[in-house]
């Protein structure tokens, strides 16, 4: 019979026996859109989940293709390991024009499909215009959307604009190896890039059952992160737990008293088919009811974004 660790007794169990980072799958954008096609039936937001899964495809896709991206040498590894910094921080890493084609790749993937609505194809069409033509405002909205400036953000290319970033940083992490990156790094932030969790994961099997892994919203990475834990301000006394009465069970709110803020935990043992960006962006009611309570996202779904007020 499967027996829960207690908070104390995964904090002493030998580090080298816990799994502490996993790197990217290589098809991690096609299961993503997998399953926001099978969350997308009877959906409130069907229309949008199904618009996600074409982007999916086209970050798979490109993904997929060969590109020539920077690589670290061993001195900079060594100055992040001594720093315990994440050796490809999304806030000082020089991106490299190349992300720019990945951008153009993904839109070229995405204009001939039918199902496009029209103001999409007509967004997309002047973004690669625009990206060919004078590529200083996509940048800036990706150094908006990198440091999670709201008001700078434009929401209906934003989702886009990610995705190239998201296919990028997933290139550069996948070149290091787990003793790469540095074993302690600023807390409740991604070791690999510095970004931000779309949510956490309780695991299922091996040597990873129950335990909980926060994913990376830019690289898909994920880290081992203590359960009962805010992933935010990393307080584990203020802790609660929120689902709705019809929702599915597999897919909760972990919510902070300290910080006033929540991101959504996952459990494979009630659903071994989730995905952390998938069923958080398929469960907004969740959203909304957490916005009732008064409590605040700690960060932004990657494929959802809202126009500051």
């Amino acid at each position: 019979m499967q027996r829960i660790l207690t908070r104390g007794e995964i904090e002493n169990l030998d580090r080298t026996q816990v799994v502490r980072l996993m790197l990217p799958e290589p098809n991690t954008f096609s299961s993503r859109a997998k399953r926001l096609r099978d969350l997308a039936p009877e959906n409130p937001i069907q229309d949008y989940l199904l618009l996600i899964a074409l982007l999916s495809d086209a970050q798979q896709h490109v993904f997929e293709q060969t590109w020539s991206v920077p690589q670290l040498n061993e001195q900079q590894l060594a100055q992040a390991q001594a720093h315990g910094m994440p050796p490809f921080s999304a806030s000082s890493t020089v991106r490299d024009p190349v992300w720019r084609d990945m951008l153009t790749a993904i839109i070229a993937q995405l204009l001939p499909q039918n199902t496009l609505p029209e103001a999409v194809s007509d967004n997309l069409a002047q973004l690669s215009d625009e990206i060919a033509t004078d590529p200083t405002p996509i940048e800036q909205q990706a150094d908006a959307l990198l440091k999670q400036e709201l008001d700078k953000i434009d929401a209906a290319r934003a989702p886009f604009i990610m995705a190239a970033l998201q296919v990028y940083w997933a290139h550069l992490v996948t070149q290091l190896e787990s003793q790469q990156v540095p074993a302690q790094t600023p807390f409740g932030t991604c070791p690999c890039c510095g970004s931000q969790p779309v949510s956490s994961t309780v695991q299922l099997g091996g040597s990873k059952e129950q335990m909980r892994y926060a994913t990376c919203s830019l690289c898909a990475s994920q880290w081992h992160i203590v359960r009962v834990t805010c992933t935010h301000c990393e307080d584990t006394q203020n802790i609660a737990y929120h689902t709705l009465d019809t929702g599915s069970q597999a897919v909760k709110a972990e919510s902070c008293e300290h910080c006033q803020q929540y991101r959504k935990i996952l459990y494979l043992d009630k659903d071994q088919h989730l995905d952390a960006f998938a069923d958080d962006l398929a469960s907004l009611p969740l959203d909304i009811l957490m916005g009732e309570a008064e409590f605040y996202r700690a960060n932004s779904n990657p494929y959802l974004w809202q126009v500051a007020e």
